[in-house]
């Protein structure tokens, strides 16, 4: 009981600093083209931005905003990557959102490189399905362009901040 008594407020000191590391991975994705007309970072940005100008809630935005994050840890899984990350403090809407928004995206270039466009079919039948395929579309993959006008991060840092302040989910 000591021992635990002691570990507990260390524990919620490092818990609150999950916002100031996950704004470090997103400002680490700066100058990131890969090949795109914007970095992964104002992707990220205008992600957000687009998410909040069509009214998503704060919880939906900052997933928005934080939802290739796993690229800068491993790009092949990186949807499950975030989607790991974040589930503790977002609904499970939000989270089989960011867990497969890479096989979503992928309807808009798989079939350039040989694969499947339409691998998001498997998961027709998920009560999320729709909120993926908006999510990418409306959200993700228009968010390329050099030219739109997009909030910088200092805009997002309260909601981040809100959003990571406590776990809210125990599903498990």
């Amino acid at each position: 009981a000591e021992e635990y008594a002691f570990l507990t407020p260390l524990y919620r000191k490092r818990r609150s600093g999950v916002s100031d590391r996950l704004l470090e991975l997103l400002k680490a994705m700066k100058g990131d083209k890969l090949g795109y007309q914007v970095d992964c970072n104002t992707n990220s940005l205008q992600s957000a931005t687009r998410a909040e100008s069509d009214g998503a809630d704060e919880e939906t935005v900052v997933c928005a905003l934080l939802h290739d994050l796993g690229d800068v840890i491993a790009r092949d899984n990186h949807s499950e990557v975030i989607a790991s990350i974040l589930r503790p403090y977002i609904s499970e809407k939000n989270h089989r959102v960011l867990k497969h928004h890479g096989f979503f995206q992928g309807y808009y270039y798989f079939h350039h490189i040989g694969g499947d466009r339409n691998t998001r079919e498997r998961y027709k039948y998920n009560p999320f399905y729709q909120d993926c395929v908006d999510f990418c579309e409306k959200w993700d993959q228009t968010s390329f362009d050099p030219d739109y006008p997009t909030q910088p991060l200092e805009y997002f840092e309260p909601i981040v901040r809100k959003v990571f302040k406590a776990p809210k989910n125990t599903w498990e």
